[in-house]
């Protein structure tokens, strides 16, 4: 498809501009005249632009794919054809999701199913999304595996958003900690140097580190600079090599509390998706084949793979899931084993994501808890530290005058 810009004019005789994508120049302006507007002008747009346009349009976020998948549910189950419920919702949606559902609408008029459509967008679209998707148009309830998906989403979403209120305390203060210190090295220790100096002052030894520190980061600070960024780049680039991977997942596991929390979190997350798949009439194989494509541990995404493998041999789910105790805990094999037992396997992994999601819950507010009174401690200690390498030695100054 090739991307065309255009002048137009909307209901009231303003000029308006823009960019739209189709296959042709025809299409192109009947795209501009759907959205309400009288077309002026319309020729094919440059590469550079867009591309340009492009990168910036494909950046979605999960609540932009909720909303989407949420609206979209609701118009089908209200009877609306599929093309005119995405038409809709183009002329509704605003950046990133205008671009897409504009391809996605314009694929299936030309006889693509969604899914096929939305598979061109995997920067917005899950593998476990469109699995669903699929599934739902193969067994014509296409609306219910919609609904389920909004609210898998928006569970997400709401989840996602409790970790991050979690850490938004602790991360304000400790930046603003190490703001406050690079500012006193930088700009305060340098005049009090000076002042020690001229008065040959007899220092102690905090201080005398403190001014150590100060000139090194005045003297050095490119190179501190340098340095911080080649690591952090060679660190990512280990993190992302297989052994990297491995061996940085499995020490996260291994983190006190933050380990636990980190393997609940994915647990919650993975439980919860395979209960949808399997519900929406995804197989078993097909959703562990899916899951471990997309989980983000390492640890997880190996036992997953193996955990297939044996399902195919025809191990029963719950016995391969217990021979991996190093990424699931016993309580989720034995409660796959009753999902086994009672035919109900997608019911159970939702009761069992729920008592993931409410521990993990509880253990983000118990390490909030904990952190706080740590921070305070951290804090007393750095201000007890200032006061007798900084104040001290001024003080002691000004007796001797």
């Amino acid at each position: 498809m090739k991307r065309f810009k255009y002048k137009a004019k909307d209901q009231e005789s303003r000029l308006v501009s823009g960019e739209v994508e189709a296959n042709n120049e025809q299409l192109a302006a009947k795209l501009v005249r759907q959205k309400g507007l009288i077309v002026i002008s319309i020729s094919p747009s440059s590469d550079l632009s867009f591309n340009f346009i492009k990168n910036i349009r494909m950046r979605v976020t999960g609540s932009d794919i909720a909303n989407f998948t949420r609206q979209l549910a609701t118009m089908i189950n209200a009877g609306l054809p599929l093309t005119e419920a995405l038409l809709i919702l183009r002329t509704q949606a605003k950046g990133s999701m205008e671009f897409i559902v504009s391809k996605v609408l314009a694929d299936v008029e030309e006889g693509e199913s969604l899914s096929s459509a939305m598979g061109k967008h995997k920067n917005a679209f899950s593998k476990t999304y469109l699995a669903l998707v699929k599934s739902g148009e193969i067994g014509g309830v296409l609306d219910e595996v919609l609904v389920k998906l909004a609210e898998d989403l928006e569970k997400q979403e709401e989840f996602k958003g409790k970790i991050k209120s979690a850490m938004i305390y602790p991360v304000i203060i400790i930046g603003g900690m190490v703001a406050v210190a690079l500012i006193m090295l930088i700009f305060v220790i340098p005049r009090l140097t000076t002042l020690y100096e001229q008065f040959d002052a007899d220092l102690p030894i905090s201080t005398k580190i403190i001014i150590g520190l100060s000139k090194f980061m005045l003297r050095f600070w490119p190179l501190v600079i340098i340095s911080a960024g080649a690591l952090a780049y060679a660190f990512n680039i280990y993190r992302n090599t297989k052994a990297g991977k491995q061996r940085v997942d499995t020490l996260l596991f291994k983190l006190p509390i933050i380990g636990n929390l980190q393997r609940q979190v994915i647990l919650t997350e993975l439980t919860r998706t395979l209960s949808l798949m399997i519900g929406s009439g995804v197989s078993i194989i097909e959703a562990l084949t899916i899951s471990c494509q997309v989980v983000s541990n390492v640890v997880i995404a190996e036992a997953l793979k193996d955990i297939t493998k044996m399902v195919e041999k025809g191990f029963p789910l719950a016995f391969a899931f217990a021979r991996h105790p190093e990424a699931f805990p016993f309580i989720l094999s034995q409660m796959i084993a009753v999902g086994e037992e009672t035919g109900k396997m997608d019911e159970v992994l939702q009761k069992v994501s729920h008592v993931f999601e409410v521990e993990s819950d509880q253990k983000i507010k118990g390490l909030t808890a904990a952190i706080e009174p740590i921070i305070l401690i951290v804090l007393g200690v750095g201000v007890a530290f200032l006061v007798i390498s900084i104040i001290m030695p001024i003080y002691n100054l000004t007796t001797q005058l």
